[in-house]
């Protein structure tokens, strides 16, 4: 088991590590999604990265725009734009990662079942034309309802025979960014310096953020701990709240997005000691997918990590979550065998 200094999950100032310009190999990102709320502040963190050597943008509408929008900046990148069904393809060829952002974003009194029936076919599409395009690439979904869109995307990738669970993730890297922002605030301090393991799922009370490994360590009372908690599990809804209606969480989304992107990049360029928080294939629990630590490597995740220690308040959740948590896994199996 590895020590926990190397567990910092989201450590770094900006969404990159600090950046080298000397690459080592040429990495090409398609980003699907890449003209939606989330998709365009994505994409310009990711040609501002260095370890891109190619930027694939793709959307149902004309990414064009974007793309030359893109491409004045002045990073070493190229910049390729595509749209519509039949340019798919095309634009993940080749691809050494495939970051997800397609999909109907969550609106206000919009339950699960309405926005899983919204995107679960935008994910199996994408599947199936990673399967023919780049089945060797690293595939992250940011696409909701994570927690069952994961599931549906690891059946399809079983029918087209293209499944590797080390090369398929969950991005639940903004749970954590949330803790440690929120746990930042509380404490007066740069949240930065906050390490926080953030396990389970990427929805409600599937959301578990351990606050009794919280580093520097949290001195709260269980009021305040439970209130901390649900803060943490419901600031989509918070976000959705303060937009009225017009919008969910983009650019924070998008942030989060970028660093695991980066994550990947660094792992996929040898570099060693990478540890990100994601949701994944795993044998941690009695739920077959769980966002837990993860240690990547070039081809995917190198190891699932043991589960953090937990406090007695943290055992109870997270064994009042797993029923709930199996539920949107099985519904998402339940969908692709129908």
């Amino acid at each position: 088991m590895l020590s926990l200094k190397l567990m910092k999950y989201v450590s770094a100032v900006s969404p990159f590590s600090p950046l080298k310009w000397n690459l080592r190999r040429g990495i090409k990102v398609a980003v699907v999604g890449a003209a939606g709320g989330i998709g365009q502040p994505l994409s310009l963190m990711l040609k501002l990265n260095p370890l891109v050597t190619e930027l694939s943008l793709y959307d149902k509408v004309d990414t064009k725009g974007i793309a030359a929008d893109l491409s004045h900046i002045c990073t070493s990148s190229t910049v390729r734009s595509y749209f519509g069904k039949k340019e798919l393809i095309d634009a993940l060829e080749c691809a050494s990662i495939v970051v997800v952002a397609a999909g109907l974003p969550s609106k206000p009194g919009m339950d699960r079942s309405e926005l899983l029936d919204a995107n679960a076919s935008v994910a199996s599409i994408v599947a199936k034309a990673v399967s023919n395009a780049c089945p060797s690439a690293l595939l992250a979904f940011i696409t909701n309802p994570v927690n069952t869109i994961v599931p549906i995307v690891a059946e399809v990738l079983k029918q087209e025979d293209a499944y590797d669970p080390k090369r398929l993730f969950g991005v639940t890297t903004l749970d954590v960014v949330r803790a440690k922002t929120f746990i930042g605030e509380l404490l007066d301090i740069d949240p930065h310096t906050v390490s926080i393991p953030v396990i389970g799922g990427h929805a409600g009370k599937t959301i578990l953020p351990l606050l009794s490994q919280c580093d520097p360590k949290l001195e709260l009372d269980s009021e305040e701990k439970a209130q901390l908690v649900s803060r943490i599990q419901d600031a989509g809804t918070e976000v959705v709240r303060a937009k009225a209606g017009k919008g969910s969480a983009t650019l924070s989304m998008a942030y989060a997005a970028a660093h695991f992107v980066n994550s990947l990049l660094r792992a996929v360029n040898h570099e060693e000691n990478i540890i990100e928080c994601a949701y994944v294939q795993s044998d941690l629990s009695e739920a077959e997918f769980f966002a837990s630590p993860v240690l990547l490597g070039p081809k995917g995740i190198e190891k699932n990590l043991d589960l953090p220690e937990m406090d007695d308040e943290e055992e109870k959740r997270f064994g009042d979550m797993i029923a709930q948590l199996n539920k949107e896994i099985e519904d998402g199996v339940k969908l692709v065998a129908c």
